[in-house]
């Protein structure tokens, strides 16, 4: 049996699949991608290694590293609200088809359908899950990485800081995954009104992701290179 499909649906579908593959490879394993925001922040990850070595008083690092542990932690605990909101929407199925049918654009489907469309949303928010608890455990990891980090009069510093760093690089693109997923699930959330909503809303989110890591007002405040105090607009001084 059929899931009530039609041949637009499957379009939508293989566009958002290759969407969020095509952005994933194209940050991730493309060199373009090494000038992304991810990659850049990257580098400042192992400064802040660098910076570790000397500093005598670590109070500072273990701070910084308790914030992005409280921040991959936060995300995966959503995530867990967000599978328990697709459940709960399976067992609404019938209300949920009338109101996405009286939408302006909505297009009637079938129940095996919408079950099956419900079905997509909660992998994503699985698989955003995984990639949000995992990348709390590697924050963990680093945690750990970082007390061992011995004194700067040691000789194998360096390799610890480097091991450290290594560590919250990797944690920080699992906790990018999870987010990216998410991202990804809003223009998902179209294909409920329609198959042709789902190809303008992965649209946009493609074009706004892309944005944010290569020309954004992030990027930029990577580029100053001198601390401008009592100036509201930093860009004013870099131009």
């Amino acid at each position: 049996m059929g899931l009530g499909f039609d041949w637009i649906d499957y379009g939508a579908l293989a566009f958002f699949i290759l969407a969020w593959g095509g952005y994933h490879f194209a940050v991730e394993k493309l060199s373009a991608g090494r000038n992304s925001l991810n990659a850049r922040m990257s580098v400042y990850r192992r400064a802040w290694m660098e910076r570790l070595i000397v500093r005598e008083n670590r109070i500072v690092d273990s701070t910084i590293m308790a914030s992005l542990q409280n921040g991959a932690a936060f995300f995966a605990s959503t995530a867990l609200f967000a599978i328990a909101g697709v459940l709960a929407l399976l067992q609404a199925t019938d209300t949920a088809l009338m109101i996405f049918a009286d939408l302006p654009f909505g297009i009637m489907t079938t129940r095996l359908a919408f079950e099956a469309k419900v079905g997509g949303l909660g992998i994503i928010f699985v698989y955003s899950f995984f990639k949000f608890a995992w990348s709390y455990r590697l924050f963990n990891y680093a945690a750990i990485l970082i007390g061992a980090v011995p004194d700067r009069n040691d000789p194998d510093v360096r390799a610890a800081a480097g091991r450290a760093a290594a560590m919250s690089i990797v944690a920080g693109l699992h906790f990018n995954r999870g987010q990216r997923a998410f991202f990804f699930a809003l223009g998902y959330l179209g294909w409920f009104i329609s198959p042709y909503i789902l190809i303008a809303a992965t649209t946009a989110v493609l074009i706004v992701m892309w944005r944010r890591q290569f020309s954004s007002d992030a990027i930029e405040a990577l580029a100053v290179d001198e601390l401008v105090l009592g100036d509201p607009d930093i860009r004013k001084r870099k131009k």
